[in-house]
């Protein structure tokens, strides 16, 4: 949403399409989990009367929208794509069907998961983690408006220290809040590393995959 209340910005849009195509020239097979926040803003208030599920399904419906939003960027700069989405909605994306996600990969197109998990209670982080498992994905790059995983929170604590970085273990003992734990402990079993990145600055995605050190990453060997 960029700086806007809500909605989609369209020169973040340009931006994240552009990002990617960096990456996608890298020869890289790129999926995509994308959030629905910027569109789907306090209806989970204790306030609004929406139940928690009826929220859930709602945010995931968020998510199929700048799913359609960021597919269109990328193909406007001559990049292919699949949206699949964890709702059945044929008329704008494909069902997600495991071995048909990874085929796309094989493909080279850009596969862009929306609608989540598909279930209520499970975050936008555990539908990334889930998928990241079900394709076999090298790691999962969270990209954030901060520069990767701090002591505490860099916005409010200007003492706070920025790990390079750090195992899954030590994340949890000092309650460190990367992702839901739900995701956190799927990623943890499994061995998928994480790298928590400032997704905003040009070019980060791109020196991430060429093997730079850039943001904080979580793995089990560190």
């Amino acid at each position: 949403m960029g700086k806007q209340a809500f909605g989609i910005e369209p020169s973040m849009l340009a931006h994240y399409a552009g990002e990617i195509k960096k990456i996608v020239d890298q020869k890289v097979e790129v999926a995509i989990v994308i959030g629905g926040g910027n569109i789907f803003r306090g209806l989970q208030a204790a306030d609004s009367g929406i139940p928690r599920a009826q929220g859930d399904y709602m945010g995931m419906l968020a998510t199929v929208m700048n799913g359609m939003a960021l597919q269109a960027a990328l193909e406007n700069i001559g990049i292919y794509t699949r949206l699949l989405s964890a709702l059945e909605m044929k008329q704008v994306a494909e069902p997600y069907i495991r071995r048909r996600a990874i085929r796309h990969l094989e493909k080279g197109r850009v596969v862009i998961f929306s609608a989540g998990t598909g279930n209520p209670y499970f975050t936008t982080d555990s539908a990334a983690a889930l998928r990241a498992n079900e394709i076999n994905a090298e790691v999962i790059l969270k990209g954030t408006r901060v520069d990767g995983i701090y002591s505490a929170d860099p916005e409010k604590d200007p003492t706070a220290i920025r790990y390079e970085a750090i195992s899954f273990d030590d994340v949890i003992r000092a309650d460190l809040n990367i992702m839901d734990m739900t995701a956190f402990t799927l990623c943890r079993e499994n061995n998928v590393p994480i790298i928590v990145f400032d997704i905003n600055k040009d070019e980060n995605l791109l020196r991430i995959v060429q093997g730079e050190q850039v943001g904080t990453l979580v793995d089990t060997a560190v």
